[in-house]
């Protein structure tokens, strides 16, 4: 049973922004894989409901005209991540793209696999 590492995260992306931030994450995943992660899953909200208390749009302060975006990477492992994600951080093809979103409303960080149904 092989665990895994997960950088995860939630964002608003303009909802007319689509295919540019498709065009975005489809690098990114190159980029990322290049430098070792295992996979790159990015996801477009479809189903996101404002919450009373919490919720996806709540934390990322989302705004009438953006979408939440969900995505993770995974990795062999932190020490992998923390090496791979150095790796893509230094890449032209993410350093001089422009992040189609409001990077500051971000949520994200890394998370040790405990239970995977997969495996």
């Amino acid at each position: 049973l092989m665990m895994t590492y997960v950088d995860g995260f939630v964002a608003a992306a303009p909802t007319a922004d689509r295919a540019k931030y498709k065009e975005h994450v489809k690098i990114a995943g190159i980029v990322f894989k290049e430098a070792g992660a295992l996979r790159v899953v990015d996801c477009w909200g479809e189903d996101v409901p404002e919450g009373k208390l919490t919720s996806f749009p709540m934390a990322v302060k989302k705004e009438a005209d953006e979408t939440v975006v969900f995505g993770w990477i995974e990795w062999p492992s932190r020490a992998a991540r923390d090496a791979g994600f150095a790796k893509a951080m230094q890449d032209p093809r993410l350093s001089s793209a422009a992040m189609p979103f409001d990077g500051r409303r971000m949520i994200f960080g890394g998370f040790d696999v405990i239970a995977d149904t997969k495996n």
